[in-house]
C-alpha cells in the first residue's frame, strides 16, 4: 500500500512539471519563418511577450537581425515594448530601438487600415494568448485577418501554447452581446491555440462579409492540449503569475460587478474583495501602481475578501473548469440583489442568462448544466480546426 501511494505521488509530480522548456513555439522555427518572409516587405503584430528563445529576445529584433525587411509594427492592447494598463489607449509612435513606425490597434482604431497595409507583402502575427474569450488578442487577430483579406495580403500566425488549453468551459457568447471582449460564439474558455483559433475564424467565415484570408500557421512542436505550459513572460500587466493566468477565466467575471479583483495590489486576479463584504477575513487596500493600475477600484479603502494566491499551485488540471462558487459566494455575501452587477457584466460574460440565473438563486450545478448543449455544439466546430492532439 505504501509503495502504491509512493508511485501515485511520483506520477503526479512528473505530470505537474511544466514542460515549457520542451515546447518549441512557432516563432522559434526560424527556418520556416524566414523562408516565408525572404525578400518581402513585412508588417508584424507583436508585443513584449512576443519573445524567441531562452534569452527572451523580441521577435521583431530577431527577424531584423536575420535580414527580414520589417516595414511596420502593429501593437495590440497594452502596447509593444512595454506594457500599458488595461484599457489605456495606445498612441502611434516610432520604436526607440528599430526606429520603425508602431501603429496602434488599441487607440483611435482597433484594426489596420488599408493605408497601413500599403506597401506590405505579408503580415506576421505573434501574440501570446491565454485562451479566454474576453482577453482581447483574439479580437485583434480577427481584425487583422479581415484587413489582410481586404487587401489580399497573406497572414502568417506564429503559434504559441494556450496555458488554459486543457479544458473548455463557460457560457457560449450570444450574438446580441458581440463586442471587442467577445466577437465569436465560443465559450469563455475555448481550448485552442491562437493558430487553431485563426483557422476556425477563417473556416467558419466569422469575419465581416464572410471573407477569408490567405492564412499560414507556423505550428508548435512537442505540444498537445494536455500540455502544462508556464508562460516565460507575463502576457499582460495584471497577469503577473501563472496562478493568475489559471484564475483569470473565473475571477474576470468580477470585472462586471462591484467587487475588486485586486487591481491596485501586487497580486491582481489572485484575490477578490469589497469594503462591504462581511463573511471573509482576508484584507487588502488597493493603491495606485504605475504600469499596473492607476486609480483602481476602492483606492485607499480597506477591502475584505478571499486570497487565492496559492490555489492552483502545481495542480491546474485538477481544476479543469471555471470556478463559479466564488462569484456566487460573493453575490450572496453582498445581499444577492441586482445592484451586485454593473452594466458591463452581460457583455463580459456574453449572455444575460448567468445574471438572471444568479438572481433566481440557481445553484452552480444548475448553471453549469445549462451551458452544456452550446459547449457540445462548439466542440464539434472546434474539432475541425485542431492542429494538436487532445
Amino acid at each position: 500500500m505504501k509503495l502504491f501511494f509512493t508511485l501515485i505521488t511520483l506520477v503526479f509530480i512528473v505530470f505537474a512539471i511544466p514542460v515549457e522548456g520542451q515546447v518549441k513555439v512557432g516563432a522559434s522555427n526560424l527556418e520556416a519563418v524566414l523562408g516565408l518572409l525572404s525578400s518581402k516587405h513585412v508588417g508584424i503584430v507583436a508585443n513584449p511577450a512576443s519573445v524567441v528563445g531562452n534569452r527572451g529576445v523580441n521577435i521583431v529584433d530577431t527577424l531584423i537581425r536575420r535580414g527580414v525587411q520589417i516595414k511596420s509594427i502593429f501593437c495590440p492592447e497594452h502596447g509593444f515594448r512595454s506594457f500599458a494598463e488595461a484599457g489605456q489607449l495606445i498612441p502611434n509612435r516610432v520604436d526607440s530601438i528599430t526606429k520603425l513606425p508602431v501603429i496602434s490597434l488599441y487607440g483611435k482604431k482597433k484594426r489596420p487600415s488599408q493605408e497601413d497595409l500599403t506597401g506590405l507583402d505579408i503580415v506576421v502575427f505573434d501574440l501570446q494568448d491565454v485562451g479566454v474569450r474576453f482577453f482581447t488578442y483574439i479580437s485583434t487577430l480577427t481584425y487583422v485577418m479581415e484587413a489582410c483579406a481586404g487587401s489580399g495580403i497573406p497572414l502568417v500566425v506564429l503559434d504559441r501554447p494556450n496555458p488554459n488549453g486543457f479544458y473548455i468551459d463557460g457560457p457560449v457568447l450570444e450574438k446580441e452581446f458581440t463586442s471587442f471582449v467577445g466577437l465569436h460564439p465560443v465559450p469563455v474558455v475555448y481550448g485552442m491555440t491562437i493558430g487553431e483559433y485563426a483557422k476556425m475564424v477563417n473556416g467558419e467565415k466569422w469575419m465581416s462579409g464572410g471573407t477569408s484570408c490567405n492564412l499560414t500557421v507556423i505550428p508548435l512542436e512537442n505540444y498537445n492540449h494536455s500540455t502544462l505550459y508556464e508562460l516565460p513572460v507575463k502576457p499582460s500587466p495584471n497577469l503577473t503569475t501563472q496562478n493568475a493566468v489559471y484564475l483569470y477565466p473565473s475571477l474576470c467575471f468580477f470585472e462586471g460587478t462591484r467587487v475588486s479583483v485586486g487591481r491596485g495590489t501586487l497580486f491582481p486576479f489572485e484575490i477578490f474583495g469589497h469594503p462591504e463584504m462581511k463573511g471573509f477575513s482576508f484584507e487588502f487596500i488597493p493603491e495606485s501602481i504605475p504600469g499596473m493600475s492607476s486609480r483602481p477600484p476602492f483606492e485607499g479603502v480597506l477591502c475584505r475578501g478571499l486570497d487565492l494566491r496559492h490555489f492552483y499551485e502545481a495542480r491546474p488540471k485538477m481544476f479543469g473548469r471555471l470556478n463559479l462558487s466564488w462569484l456566487l459566494m460573493a453575490h450572496k455575501d453582498m445581499g444577492g440583489g441586482p445592484d451586485f452587477f454593473t452594466d458591463y457584466f452581460d457583455k463580459l460574460v456574453g449572455t444575460s442568462t448567468l445574471r438572471k440565473q444568479m438572481l433566481d438563486g440557481k445553484t452552480e450545478n444548475q448553471i453549469r448544466l445549462s451551458w452544456q448543449p452550446a459547449i457540445e455544439a462548439f466542440k464539434k466546430i472546434r474539432a475541425k480546426y485542431l492542429i494538436y492532439p487532445e
